[in-house]
Formats: C-alpha cells, sequence, structure tokens
C-alpha cells in the first residue's frame, strides 16, 4: 500500500504523530510543495492508496478523482474540506475521513495581528534594528469598538477575548441572529453599522457564493480611516484589488491578512508591496497543538480504515 502526504511545507508531519505502525504496512511519501495542474497532479497522484491532505491546499475536485483509480481513502485535516469533490469521490468509491480541529489558534493570531497593527510593532522593530527609536503613536485595544463579522465558533471566541482587552464588541453576519449575540455579550449591527463604527473589524466567515467579494471598495468608503481589517478566514471574502487601493491610499489604516485567493501566494503579488499591510503565510492553524492532532488523528483515520472501520467519516 502507497501513502501520499501532501502539502507538508515545513516538513513537520512526520515529527508531529507516531506512524510507525503505518510505517510497517505502507510506503509513506511526503511532498512538500503544492501542484496546480491537474495533469502533473495526476500523474503525481496515480499509485496512492491514501492521501492524507492538509486543509484545503490542494483541491481535489472531482476530475481529478476519476483519473486517480489506485486512490481507496482520503484523509483530510479537519471535520470537513470543501476543497474534496465529495460527489466525485462517492463515485470513485472512496472513503473520506477528517480530524477534530481545536478552535483556539486562529482567534490568537487573529489578536497577534489586530496588536501588531495596534502598536505598529513590526516598523517600530525596523526603526530599533537600524538603531533608530519610537516612530509611531498607537492605538490602545481597551475602549476601542470591534466588529466581528461571524459570530460561530471561532468569531465567539475572538468575541470573548475583545472583551477581556475591554473592548466593546459588535457583531454581524447574514444569519446572525439577536440571540447569539446576546449569549456572548455582544452588540448586534447591521453591515454598514458596523462598518461605521468599528476601529477593528475582523472576520469570521466560511467561504461561499454569499460571502466571496464581502468586503469591497464600497465597505472600505464606509469604515473610518483609522479602522484596521482582519482576515483570518479566506481570502475572496476580502477583494484584493480593493483592499490594496483602499490600504495605499489611505482609505483605512490598514490590515492584517493571513489568507490569499491564491496560495502560497505569488512572489510578484502586489499585496507583497502594498503599503500599511501586515502579512502572514496562512498561520491561523499553524500551531504544534494543531498538527499534533490534525496528524494524530490523520494516522488513526487510516489505521482505523485498515481494520475496516472508518472513523470521523465526512458525509
Amino acid at each position: 500500500m502507497k501513502i501520499a502526504i501532501l502539502d507538508d511545507y515545513q516538513n513537520l508531519a512526520l515529527q508531529s504523530a507516531d506512524w510507525s505502525a503505518l510505517h510497517k504496512q505502507a510506503e509513506i511519501t511526503v511532498f512538500h510543495d503544492t501542484i496546480t495542474s491537474e495533469d502533473d497532479l495526476a500523474a503525481r497522484l496515480a499509485p496512492f492508496d491514501v492521501l492524507c491532505i492538509m486543509r484545503e491546499r490542494t483541491p481535489l475536485p472531482g476530475t481529478l478523482l476519476d483519473r486517480l483509480s489506485n486512490l481507496k481513502l482520503i484523509v483530510t485535516t479537519g471535520k470537513r474540506n470543501d476543497a474534496i469533490d465529495m460527489e466525485g469521490a462517492t463515485r470513485n468509491g472512496m472513503t473520506v475521513c477528517g480530524t477534530e480541529s481545536p478552535s483556539t489558534a486562529t482567534p490568537e493570531l487573529t489578536f497577534a495581528l489586530m496588536l501588531g497593527l495596534a502598536r505598529g510593532i513590526v516598523p517600530e522593530n525596523t526603526s530599533m534594528k537600524q538603531g533608530g527609536w519610537q516612530i509611531g503613536l498607537g492605538q490602545d485595544l481597551a475602549g476601542s469598538t470591534l466588529g466581528v463579522i461571524g459570530l460561530g465558533r471561532l468569531g465567539g471566541k475572538v468575541a470573548q477575548i475583545a472583551q477581556a482587552f475591554g473592548m466593546k464588541v459588535i457583531a454581524w453576519s447574514e444569519n446572525l441572529t439577536a440571540d447569539r449575540c446576546a449569549e456572548l455579550g455582544v452588540t448586534y449591527a447591521s453591515k454598514d453599522e458596523l462598518l461605521a463604527q468599528s476601529d477593528f473589524i475582523t472576520i469570521h466567515q466560511r467561504l461561499s457564493d454569499r460571502t466571496i467579494d464581502l468586503i469591497t471598495a464600497s465597505d472600505f468608503a464606509k469604515m473610518k480611516s483609522s479602522a484596521f481589517l482582519i482576515n483570518t478566514s479566506r481570502g475572496p471574502i476580502v477583494n484584493a484589488a480593493d483592499l490594496i487601493e483602499a490600504a495605499n491610499k489611505g482609505t483605512i489604516a490598514g490590515a492584517g491578512i493571513d489568507v490569499y485567493d491564491e496560495e502560497p501566494l505569488p512572489a510578484d503579488h502586489p499585496l507583497r508591496t502594498c503599503k500599511n499591510l501586515l502579512l502572514t503565510p496562512h498561520l491561523g492553524y499553524v500551531t504544534r497543538n494543531t498538527w499534533k492532532v490534525f496528524y494524530g488523528q490523520t494516522v488513526e483515520a487510516v489505521e482505523a480504515w485498515l481494520k475496516n472501520e472508518p472513523i470521523r467519516v465526512v458525509k
């Protein structure tokens, strides 16, 4: 049996779990890059019986799955993966299993970005390294208004942490209810109210047809010129071209961005040279504890499938 581990950018998959039992039963190959060409990907993956994939790093459309005649099991990190064509997997008799997903890492990164922007950590550090001293004036979180777009599992945690900082929290999403806001001590707002009132705005929405381009030029125009946007959800939720224009022109004070339309982000992408942006390479879930859960439960899923007792099957 042949097992492939995909998109292990940092060469940590085999260190993050005990694969020894599987090594006795299978040949394990680890890939550290992401291939975007379907023909090249089909050629690479053709020999494998099992694919262990990291979130949405490598999409598995039905047209690709139809070409992988040896493939019997896909294990994705996380409880679901919108980049897997489930109909294609079912059509080809493939089992798809998932893992649990810790919910602390992304909210923590949200505040790392927020604080980094609010206190100018990167430019102040650069000044120090260059022999300088103070160059900016920070923004307090205490007393500021945080607008949370999406008050689900992750957005709810962000709201709770924000309250510990002494922030006023308001929230909006298309299906958000007053009861959910009351549960977390958060004030419900319309989208326009949230944009106009917030000193910081953070996005915690799933990517769907409804949320693509949720934030565009017209939305940036409604924000305070002193406001910061944080996106640790999915790149296409914020229109990248409009973000670049808003940040470069000073329509908003800046943004902290962890997710992109194309990942890895091309080296020449204009976001890399845009002013007033704090960029991280999709680190929201990249932590030791998350990797322990992701890869540890990936191993469990493969072992259970080998016993003909699959676990955490994705519906």
